[in-house]
């Protein structure tokens, strides 16, 4: 099958992953997918040549999903978008705080709007994700309903928006990156930043990731995200995830990875690609 261009992404339409693929690739078909399990079958298969896929939130951390699915698969990340998340209260033409008794949404949506739930005394109720919470609230017509989603679902719903940017915080952002089947390694230019993904396994030897993690210091080399996470349920199977600004052929970060290499049971680069220039926002804004 082929996939047009399309870009794949969990949830409905009107979904954040929506919004940001709308972002990055404006104009581009969309393939809405149920799941990420889904979402990572459609780039297999050819369904779409791209997905857009959350990976953290600033309030609610990692999605673990996808740090399980992501090292077995076969894709490389080949960019990353960070998208500003404004949730709306939106309910059925008609609505108004008057005739609203309960809010629906995904369950980090209604715990990013507890002031919200709270000062309007609504009944929450976990819905599988926003877009589709929105979709189902406008199928109902039910006066009582309302829904917590993106502007984008209220217009394509056809939902009044009762109350706009309603979440607790305004940094609440989302780290998305775009997975491909085909690796597309920028070369390195003076001036751009990069960022090198990979996880990682340390060998069964004493201080093996204090080792493993020297060659990164030593090198000048910034990292900046580093996660470990249970494999298969299993205690003692520890695996980590870790992001780090440069290019593979730079040759600091070469001698950190072959140091790295020489302490891990193994190791997979998942993708090298241009950092966003959001990082640099959030670090002009952070304090000394």
């Amino acid at each position: 099958m082929t996939s047009n261009g399309r870009i794949a992404f969990q949830g409905e339409l009107g979904a954040n992953s929506h919004i940001a693929a709308n972002n990055v690739y404006p104009g581009r078909e969309v393939l809405p997918c149920a799941t990420f399990e889904d979402a990572f079958q459609a780039i297999a298969d050819g369904s779409a040549e791209l997905g857009m896929i959350p990976i953290e939130n600033s309030l609610a951390g990692r999605v673990a999903d996808i740090h399980h699915l992501l090292p077995t698969s076969s894709f490389h990340i080949v960019g990353e978008y960070f998208l500003p998340i404004r949730f709306q209260l939106m309910a059925p033409k008609g609505a108004s705080f008057d005739t609203i008794k309960s809010v629906e949404s995904h369950v980090h949506a209604l715990g990013q709007c507890r002031r919200l739930i709270r000062n309007k005394k609504l009944v929450a109720k976990v819905a599988a994700d926003t877009a589709g919470a929105a979709r189902i609230v406008a199928e109902s017509g039910d006066l009582t309903r309302a829904a917590l989603a993106p502007r984008l679902a209220a217009d394509i719903y056809g939902l009044d928006i009762l109350a706009e940017n309603v979440e607790d915080e305004a940094h609440n952002t989302t780290r998305f990156v775009v997975l491909s089947r085909e690796p597309a390694i920028p070369k390195r230019e003076p001036g751009r930043t990069m960022i090198t993904t990979f996880v990682f396994r340390v060998r069964n030897i004493p201080a093996a990731l204090y080792k493993a993690m020297g060659g990164f210091a030593t090198n000048g080399i910034n990292m900046t995200k580093l996660e470990s996470y249970q494999l298969e349920g299993k205690f003692f199977a520890t695996q980590f995830y870790a992001d780090v600004e440069g290019h593979p052929e730079d040759p600091g970060l070469a001698h950190a990875l072959e140091e790295l290499a020489f302490f891990s049971r193994e190791l997979k680069i998942l993708g090298v690609y241009a950092a966003s220039p959001f990082r640099e926002t959030v670090r002009e804004k952070a304090p000394d």
